[in-house]
């Protein structure tokens, strides 16, 4: 991750990225290319549990796929562990 400190690079983390039911897979395919486009990259897909991906995502386009009505979330990707 960067501080952006004119070192020219792109400040990213990774997230998870959830689609409303209603979205098809090729929607779901169609922001996966977006993301890479946009100097991220897809870490994992997701099947029927969820229904979306995770990613590596810069924040520049993180903000704008929050506002995405498809999206029903996106939250930071971490390690869930039980007791």
């Amino acid at each position: 991750m960067s501080d952006g400190a004119g070192s020219g690079t792109v400040a990213v983390a990774e997230y998870i990225v959830v689609f409303k039911e209603h979205a098809t897979q090729e929607q779901v395919d169609r922001y996966a290319q977006d993301v890479s486009a946009n100097g991220g990259h897809i870490e994992q897909r997701f099947g029927s549990l969820l229904n979306g991906f995770s990613a590596t995502i810069p924040e520049s386009y993180l903000t704008q796929l929050q506002g995405e009505n498809l999206i029903d979330y996106i939250e930071p990707d971490q390690i869930v562990t039980t007791q």
